[in-house]
């Protein structure tokens, strides 16, 4: 367990983003047919409207909304279907709930137009992969800027699963990300970083990246972990997306431990008190005397 360092994240508008005093909560909000968890549930605007305003009330500090499922092997989505399916939840979010809003998305027009109608935050599965233009958008509108580990498109992702050092490699990426964007004007203050579990990762390399979110964060940027649901957590039983909650909970704690700042979750209510739970232990940690193997006497942290 380590020492969270604490972040505030500029956000247009309204109070910086606090990151690190607690973990935040970020609610999944798919409003897409076929996402691999809740494909089909939200994609009416009113249901998914709904949903927003259960996720916050629950205690979610953040909501992503996604109109295009990136689960492995999906098919990409024209600009023009994605905006049909965003844009009218967020017209309606911007009015009723008081947390700050991110799309789920690659595409630089879809993040454009989705900014313009109140989302503050980018998250991108691609690190900027795949639109490295997106960063312009993201700069030029001061949003804040979410990057996340990945390598190839959903088609190719697992044959480029290839790693030596799993947490050494996705740092290393993750770093070409943040110079990237940087260099396209996105401030460095605006930026947060993901692992990308289960992305370009099989189930022993999404673990490794789990163990090594302390990596991540000796980067120097906040981070977000988003571990709910996804098949690593099956394990030998093969269980379905909504049978994965007891592994979230325990993969949610991990990411606690190891100094995520962000957790990104389906199920709102349950996590955020895993990582209530989460919080005052890692808190009580850093209490706790330092002690190296060898030494003769305890030493309290200075």
């Amino acid at each position: 367990m380590i020492r969270r360092r604490r972040f505030e994240v500029p956000l247009l508008g309204r109070q910086p983003l606090s990151l690190g005093e607690r973990t935040l909560v970020m609610g999944v909000l798919n409003v897409t047919p076929d996402s691999f968890s809740d494909g089909g549930c939200w994609q009416e605007p009113s249901r998914a409207v709904d949903r927003a305003i259960e996720m916050e009330e629950s205690g979610a500090a953040l909501l992503d909304i996604g109109g295009e499922s990136t689960r492995p092997g999906a098919e990409s989505l024209s600009v023009k279907a994605e905006l049909a399916r965003v844009i009218p939840v967020l017209e309606r979010l911007a009015g009723c709930v008081q947390v700050p809003l991110s799309i789920d998305t690659y595409k630089a027009e879809v993040a454009r137009v989705a900014i313009n109608h109140g989302a503050m935050i980018v998250n991108d599965v691609s690190g900027l992969l795949y639109e490295p233009e997106l960063a312009n958008v993201v700069a030029e509108h001061q949003a804040a800027l979410i990057l996340m580990h990945n390598r190839g498109r959903s088609r190719e992702m697992y044959s480029r699963a290839r790693y030596l050092d799993v947490g050494e490699e996705v740092a290393d990426e993750l770093s070409d990300s943040i110079q990237l964007a940087v260099r396209q004007g996105v401030s460095a203050s605006r930026i947060i970083i993901d692992p990308g579990l289960g992305f370009a990762k099989r189930t022993d390399q999404s673990y490794a990246a789990l163990a090594a979110v302390d990596r991540l964060v000796g980067l120097g940027y906040p981070v977000v972990v988003g571990p709910s649901r996804k098949s690593f957590l099956a394990g030998n039983d093969s269980l379905g997306p909504n049978d994965r909650e007891w592994g979230t909970a325990a993969a949610v704690t991990a990411a606690v431990l190891e100094g995520a700042h962000v957790v990104r979750v389906h199920r709102v209510r349950e996590m955020v008190r895993v990582v209530e739970v989460a919080d005052k232990l890692l808190a009580a940690s850093e209490k706790l005397p330092r002690w190296e193997v060898g030494d003769t006497s305890w030493t309290q942290p200075i």
